[in-house]
């Protein structure tokens, strides 16, 4: 009688191309975040077709499969449905050889498609869990989706959830810790003019260049990894006008909570000083990701780490932004690995090897039936 892995490896071998063509379909579908209702249809409608009882899209637009999730120690698998693209209309995605090309392909969109791969194929084997597992497709895990998606399942499972598995990125590496962030938009406002009549009164992309400078000039905590960047700006009227208004989106990061706490007062004690100015400084924060709490996440990491060597890979551990962040901020042993390898995330080019899947897939396969018994 062949093993529940053999079970499995069959299973994803008589189902290869159906899951290639699955994440061409999904991978077209426009999904930016806080804005990934047409995905959230299409996966809730999936799984139920394959037989998914009590599927639902939450408020926060996660899509929940909850299976024999009745009691209290629940393990969370989670990829997330979003992508950085602004694009509301059909993504262009093909195929070339044995390539996947198109915006979002990978990330997250083929890992997606893996976790409903193994809820269908435990739920049409009528596989019962040693405990109870919570199939998502979470939203918000990009950018300004602030992980309002992890945060969600956090909030309405509380105190119930054991272990989450965040399936995002490759096989080739695992994240066991966070990346804390603060993100801002930050406007500055002065009394502008014209550039010839009004010449002399103050200008709010001066201020603004000067503001960023002074940012830029800070030293950064020498505890851990901290970075910082100014992504967008944007102010002015026209070449002959003072300008009246720039803003500016700011963000830093570290894998440090204390250094994080550090740059927190550096940047609150930049802002007052630039407000003693007599200017308007505005500062809006828009993302508040955590960084990891002080506890042991060494054995899930050790359970994936040696299963992917089982299969001939070597993880490296690392530390990033994901949706683990909510989780390992509040102590729950939560890692993140994918199944494919690829190039350009985030990009227009991004690109996945379909061969590399073949790989990744049994990988993630032998993770999620862990938790399950012979039967």
């Amino acid at each position: 009688m062949a093993t529940l892995l053999e079970r499995a490896q069959a299973y994803m071998d008589e189902n290869r191309q159906r899951f290639i063509d699955q994440i061409v379909e999904m991978a077209k579908i426009p999904a930016p975040s806080n804005h990934e209702e047409l995905r959230a249809e299409y996966c809730k409608k999936y799984m139920e077709s394959f037989g998914a009882k009590g599927v639902y899209i939450d408020d926060a637009l996660n899509v929940v499969y909850p299976y024999h999730a009745e009691g209290d120690d629940l393990v969370v698998i989670m990829g997330h449905s979003d992508t950085v693209f602004p694009d509301m209309t059909e993504m262009p995605i093909y195929i070339d050889g044995d390539e996947i090309h198109g915006p979002g392909v990978g990330d997250d969109t083929a890992n997606a498609i893996a976790v409903m791969d193994m809820a269908r194929f435990v739920t049409e084997n009528n596989l019962k869990p040693n405990q109870g597992i919570l199939f998502v497709v979470d939203a918000g895990e990009e950018g300004l989706g602030n992980l309002k998606g992890s945060r969600q399942i956090l909030k309405d499972y509380a105190g119930r959830v054991k272990e989450v598995l965040a399936i995002d990125g490759g096989f080739k590496g695992i994240c066991n810790d966070a990346v804390g962030s603060k993100r801002y938009n930050i406007k500055i406002t002065t009394e502008g003019g014209h550039s010839y009549g009004a010449f002399g009164n103050r200008n709010a992309i001066f201020y603004a260049s000067t503001l960023i400078t002074t940012l830029y000039s800070l030293k950064v905590p020498n505890i851990g990894r901290t970075t910082y960047n100014v992504g967008i700006i944007n102010g002015g009227t026209s070449v002959n006008t003072i300008a009246q208004n720039c803003e500016f989106l700011y963000e830093y990061r570290s894998d440090k909570k204390a250094a994080l706490e550090i740059m927190d007062k550096m940047f609150e004690s930049t802002i007052e000083a630039f407000k003693n100015y007599g200017i308007g400084v505005e500062v809006e924060l828009l993302g508040d990701r955590p960084c990891a709490a002080e506890f042991d996440n060494s054995a899930l990491t050790k359970k994936v780490t040696d299963i992917a060597a089982k299969h001939g890979f070597e993880m490296k551990a690392h530390a990033s932004s994901t949706d683990c962040n909510v989780w390992l901020a509040q102590s729950i042993p939560a890692v993140c690995f994918g199944i494919y390898e690829g190039k350009g995330a985030h990009t227009r080019e991004e690109w996945i090897s379909i061969s590399s899947m073949d790989k990744g897939k049994p990988i993630f396969a032998e993770v999620v039936l862990s938790y399950f018994d012979e039967q």
